[in-house]
């Protein structure tokens, strides 16, 4: 198995009537073999995925001492939003800082994440993007329940390539520097979603010790995104080699949920292909 065979799994999709956006990174490698993509310069809708660039900020941060982990945050009514999360339907009214970077990344709480984006604001996410050399990712607005005219149509864009160099750089400890890398793929280790590229792959979703690999059995950090014609997964697997990837899957929703189905298998054999080259050793 090779990098190259992610690649062909991304291609197998051709025929589908969706975009399929591939990038995975061999994060140990170096040379032209290190990294593949297929369509991953693609700028995509990306949706929640797009929360890790709010969550590096947040951790960023957090190292430099901008922000204290234990630092209250109200949660205002324009913060509150339906969709994923938890926190708008809890009774507790304060949270700290670091409360809703595990609820943003564990369960993609909206509330949780609008809260963080005001306290950090959006300019911020876009000098971090542009630091970082993350192409195109971009938070675009708050998390909405409707969005209507006057608002910014998707809550972010990015690509493969962004999503996956972004997590490439926590893995090799340069997002911002080791601490704030480890405190983002802490909280990423934490998403509670296995639903698309873990969810053929047979790792250990609550193993101690990430991200040491773990003998026999891979590990997943990851983050996900739903939205309407939209499926993104971006993460590390563990193996024998530590591969970062992203794959976003985009499509036209008046063709009817087969063409989800059809996007979501199509994510999980990436998977497959992703989880059997960081199984090979080097």
């Amino acid at each position: 198995m090779s990098l190259a065979q992610v690649a062909a799994a991304a291609r197998s999709s051709a025929a589908l009537p969706l975009t399929l956006s591939v990038a995975a990174i061999d994060v140990d490698a170096e040379g032209a073999g290190a990294s593949v993509g297929v369509d991953d310069t693609v700028v995509l809708p990306v949706a929640s995925a797009a929360k890790l660039l709010l969550l590096a900020e947040v951790a960023r941060r957090l190292d430099g001492g901008e922000l204290a982990a234990g630092q209250p945050v109200e949660i205002l009514p324009e913060d509150v939003t339906g969709g994923t999360g938890l926190l708008a339907r809890l009774s507790r009214p304060g949270w700290t800082v670091e409360d809703l970077a595990w609820l943003t990344a564990a369960v993609s709480d909206n509330t949780a994440t609008n809260a963080l984006l005001r306290l950090v604001g959006l300019p911020a996410t876009e000098r971090l993007a542009r630091d970082l050399g993350l192409e195109h990712l971009t938070l675009h607005d708050r998390v909405r329940d409707e969005r209507g005219p006057d608002v910014p149509p998707v809550f972010a864009t990015g690509t493969a390539r962004g999503l996956a160099r972004l997590v490439a750089l926590a893995v090799r400890g340069t997002m911002a520097g080791p601490a704030a890398s480890a405190r983002l793929l802490g909280w990423m280790r934490a998403n509670t979603d296995h639903g698309l590229v873990p969810a053929l792959i047979d790792h250990d979703p609550y193993a101690p010790g990430f991200p040491e690999p773990l003998p026999g059995r891979l590990l997943v950090a990851d983050k996900t995104g739903t939205d309407t014609g939209v499926r993104a997964d971006a993460g590390v697997i563990v193996g024998a080699r530590r591969v970062a990837y992203a794959v976003i899957a985009h499509w036209d929703v008046a063709l009817g949920p087969s063409t989800e189905r059809a996007a979501v298998h199509a994510i999980r054999d990436v998977g497959r292909a992703l989880a059997a080259w960081a199984q090979r050793r080097p």
